[in-house]
């Protein structure tokens, strides 16, 4: 006998990438469960062998460890749980739930072509088949209702007359999904169903199963009530279409692997559908699990919008310490993925830049390009950056004008930034516009952490060698700028 507070499921099927919709279903169960001081229970569907592949099942198991949302229970297999299924199967023939059927999809198309009502007409109803003829169907009572009592859409309400017979079990004698699904969560003692839309119409289906199956006294507590639903919003794309995977960017792994943290994630994801009623955008795993209702979930269609949750992930980082971020950036900068040797790597180094980097980022995958400049014998020189270079008439007096003033200044940042200064004002520049070929010279871009800080951190003599090598590059392009 099952006790204690509400027990929830997510049960995903291994058939591909971890899909965001999947992560925002497991974080909704997740967080019903740990502010109810429930069970969250993770059960993978991994019946479809055609289809599965163990480093799906993986891939789940990871992407849940990443979200910091491991299970209380499981992960439970569907593929270890065929005996049950089969008694199941039993108690529903002996009860007369069930049926067997040996039409061909030709012939109920053949024969329904002019219905009124779509789907099977109960041809096999009483034709008396053995269980061994083909598919087993469910016999749906001719009237009354299903109804669903949903958390976040009300009572929904499907005349029976519009369900049609359903295949239960595969002529295989394989259960289908709404049976493993129901065995399963009579099993387990499941009080709320958490999922998306999309699997709204199978509910009926699973409803009058359960109600086959406790009638007949299947399960460790045949009187146990039928769980409460609450089916998700859909996830759109800017378009308003339904995410896909063959056109958006869905995989959770991708953006693990772009440097996106799990608190972000999970906060942004924990938005798309529900909101703080207190209109925090920004809010802790623990504001999250005290504020978080079901009854609150909206049930319209949810924008998954990638640039809102990369600015997201830029607050997160940037409230970090620059302990924690030095930390987190470690798979980044001190791994086979960085773009320089392991052995140039200085920890110290990069943790003088760290706060200037922190301000500016907002993917971890965006860290190596904002220091490279550091850990390489030289930069590498972006092509578009040092055409704005070649094209700057101005770019060669600059150059030179840095190589003797940074020979003879105090190399600090604030002085660095004074001489420069001056440099700009000699030749009627404004200091951007000088400090550009200086930048392109020692880092490679246009763009990166502050200018003199970084020459600072670099050193007087790897500052002059590359100005120096920059100079001689633009002698060798003919821009040598000499009258």
């Amino acid at each position: 006998m099952v006790q204690g507070g509400p027990r929830v499921r997510f049960a995903p099927s291994p058939t591909g990438y971890f899909h965001v919709g999947s992560a925002r279903t497991a974080l909704y169960n997740w967080l019903y469960a740990r502010g109810t001081g429930g069970t969250f229970i993770l059960r993978i569907e991994d019946t479809d062998a055609e289809r599965n592949r163990e480093e799906w099942v993986d891939g789940i198991v990871d992407a849940l460890d990443w979200l910091e949302m491991p299970p209380d229970e499981g992960p439970f297999r569907q593929s270890q749980r065929s005996d049950r299924y089969r008694q199941a199967i039993d108690t529903l023939w002996t009860a007369g739930v069930l049926y067997a059927c040996d039409c061909a999809r030709p012939e109920i198309d053949e024969r329904t072509k002019d219905n009124a009502i779509p789907g099977y007409d109960g041809y096999c109803r009483d034709r008396g088949l053995g269980r061994e003829a083909g598919a087993l169907r469910l016999r749906v009572p001719d009237e009354g209702t299903t109804v669903v009592t949903d958390l976040i859409r009300g009572e929904i309400v499907f005349p029976n007359s519009s369900i049609e017979d359903f295949v239960v079990v595969k002529s295989s004698g394989a259960p289908l999904f709404v049976l493993a699904n129901v065995v399963d969560d009579i099993d387990m003692g499941i009080t709320h169903v958490i999922r998306g839309e999309d699997l709204l119409p199978s509910t009926p289906k699973g409803l009058l199963l359960w109600t086959g199956l406790a009638g007949s006294g299947f399960g460790p507590e045949p009187d146990a009530p039928v769980p409460a639903f609450a089916h998700l919003p859909m996830l759109v794309n800017e378009r308003r279409q339904k995410l896909s995977k063959r056109r958006d960017p869905v995989a959770v792994e991708s953006y693990r692997d772009e440097g996106y943290l799990p608190s972000a994630m999970r906060n942004y994801l924990a938005l798309l559908g529900w909101s703080d009623p207190d209109g925090r955008e920004i809010l802790s795993v623990e504001e999250m699990i005290g504020a978080f209702r079901l009854e609150a979930v909206n049930h319209a269609p949810a924008f998954f919008d990638v640039d809102k949750l990369r600015w997201m992930n830029g607050e997160y980082l940037r409230a970090m310490s620059v302990e924690e971020f030095v930390e987190v950036c470690g798979p980044w900068t001190a791994s086979p993925r960085a773009p320089w040797p392991a052995e140039r790597f200085d920890e110290g180094v990069f943790r003088r830049m760290a706060p200037l980097v922190q301000e500016r980022v907002t993917l971890l995958a965006e860290v190596p390009t904002m220091v490279d400049f550091l850990f390489l014998e030289e930069p590498e020189i972006d092509e578009q950056s040092w055409a704005s270079v070649r094209a700057d008439e101005a770019a060669p007096a600059i150059l030179d004008a840095a190589l003797s003033a940074y020979r003879e200044c105090a190399w600090e940042a604030d002085v660095l930034h004074q001489v420069t200064r001056e440099i700009a004002e000699s030749l009627g520049r404004k200091l951007n516009r000088a400090q550009a070929p200086i930048r392109v010279a020692v880092t490679g871009r246009k763009v990166g952490p502050p200018l003199f800080e970084s020459l600072a951190v670099l050193g007087r003599d790897a500052v002059l060698e590359r100005i120096a090598s920059a100079r001689g590059r633009l002698v060798a392009s003919g821009a040598s700028g000499a009258d």
